[in-house]
């Protein structure tokens, strides 16, 4: 069984890795050009396959571990939905894959807030965590089923879906990358890379807004 749970992690650390260096290479390269597309198509596999093999090694003998499951499922949840944000490029509703993406991972973030109030009374730190990311996903969560009420609201509006979900797998990437690969595994390890990852993306979020802003104002 442990050379079983050992081959695993290393499939997952190699497709992290995968992830981690086509992430950071897709918001070097121009955005929207080929190489952008390209990187960002081996990123979602890289990422999605990463974290769909930690979800059972986290349940493991020796690995049992309730956060990172929970982490797993949060990033495919911005991997896949970051993903189906492209396709509201040419549809005008989202269908029943879409609400059921976010529609579980509602449900998990109320779990990891949950369950993180019940870690405050443990006097457990870990629940700073699941508080955190718990609230995280369940603003990410709601702000999607607003979206589906109208999607095209906004011109842009799948643009910045996309943005956010996908910069928000790569922190995970690189979140992962310092606990697991560099070894630190305090809380300011795993807030650092989320607080600098969320600067970038409204940095980049209220650039996609103003360049939008500008193109309907000179037509």
């Amino acid at each position: 069984m442990e050379d079983i749970i050992k081959i695993a992690i290393y499939i997952h650390a190699f497709f992290g890795g995968i992830g981690l260096i086509t992430g950071i290479a897709s918001i070097i390269v121009k955005k929207g050009s080929k190489n952008h597309k390209r990187m960002g198509k081996l990123f979602s596999i890289g990422m999605f396959t990463s974290s769909l093999i930690s979800v059972p090694i986290s349940w493991m003998p020796n690995h049992e571990n309730l956060f990172l499951f929970v982490i797993g499922v949060f990033t495919m949840y911005l991997v896949l939905s970051g993903n189906r944000a492209l396709t509201f490029k040419n549809k005008a509703q989202a269908n029943w894959i879409d609400k059921s993406i976010s529609g579980i991972m509602l449900l998990f973030s109320i779990f990891m807030m949950v369950f993180g109030i019940y870690l405050i009374f443990k006097s457990n730190t870990t629940s700073v965590l699941f508080l955190f990311f718990g609230v995280f996903g369940l603003r990410l969560t709601c702000i999607d089923f607003k979206f589906f009420k109208n999607p095209q609201n906004s011109k842009n509006a799948w643009l910045i879906a996309h943005l956010i979900k996908m910069n928000g797998a790569l922190i995970a990437s690189i979140t992962a990358f310092v606990i697991a690969g560099v070894g630190i595994s305090n809380l300011i390890a795993w807030l650092t890379p989320t607080l600098l990852g969320t600067i970038y993306i409204v940095y980049w979020k209220r650039k996609t807004k103003a360049k939008m802003l500008n193109k309907q104002t000179a037509n």
